[in-house]
């Protein structure tokens, strides 16, 4: 199973265009540090190290290309790596990507460049799964109690929360589908990968995730991010 993986060809994509301003920094978000290290540097250096990812694709925001590649990429000497000017919103990002993915990639994984706390097991379990169903994303079932709310704010139902789970990435598929669902993309809003291939027909398969597996969005979640490089999570 192991060598089976090694020897697949996968592209890693990574969306790293975002200013982060629901953070509340003046630091743009993929530059944030923590622990001395900006939060890209954590991610790219997670992906660099699995075999199975041959080429790391970065969407960056057009002005921040070199400040990327020498901050980052140079400074911590992370291998593999590639920049494409990032777009308007995530989808658009990774649609740019696409378009420089090596034409002998046979999988693409996707991951979102401030979600740090990424491991070999994560990206080893999704490609395990691509490989048999051709489209797998990272979840975790939902730990609250889910209210469905009207206008009026009144609670019109509550769901059974054992068929709700939070997705995560990486999310990986194969490249020809992927390639299709993101050039059918045009009027359709999409937060994640697998809503475009989801509107394709397609239904990919769950992969158990992990709690520590956060995207940092807010100031919340870059206190939460400091406290588990403190115990030990990277």
């Amino acid at each position: 199973m192991r060598y089976a993986l090694y020897d697949m060809r996968v592209t890693a994509i990574v969306p790293a265009a975002g200013k982060g301003s629901r953070i509340k920094s003046s630091i743009e978000k993929p530059y944030i540090k923590i622990k001395g290290r900006p939060v890209l540097a954590w991610t790219l250096q997670a992906l660099s190290r699995n075999n199975s990812i041959k080429e790391i694709i970065v969407a960056v925001s057009r002005n921040r290309m070199r400040k990327a590649r020498r901050d980052v990429i140079d400074k911590y000497g992370i291998k593999k790596v590639r920049l494409v000017p990032g777009g308007k919103e995530r989808k658009d990002s990774v649609a740019n990507a696409l378009k420089s993915v090596s034409s002998g990639t046979e999988y693409v994984l996707i991951h979102d460049g401030s979600r740090p706390f990424i491991d070999n097991a994560l990206i080893n379990n999704s490609l395990a799964a691509a490989r048999k169903t051709g489209a797998a994303i990272v979840a975790v079932p939902v730990k609250p109690t889910l209210k469905i709310v009207g206008k009026d704010k009144r609670i019109k139902s509550t769901p059974d929360r054992k068929y709700f789970w939070e997705a995560q990435t990486p999310q990986v598929f194969e490249k020809g589908l992927v390639e299709k669902a993101y050039a059918g993309m045009a009027g359709k809003s999409a937060t994640d990968d697998s809503m475009l291939v989801e509107a394709m027909g397609i239904k990919p398969v769950i992969v158990m995730g992990s709690y520590r597996n956060i995207k940092i969005t807010t100031k919340e979640d870059l206190d939460i991010a400091k406290m588990l490089i403190k115990r030990g999570a990277k």
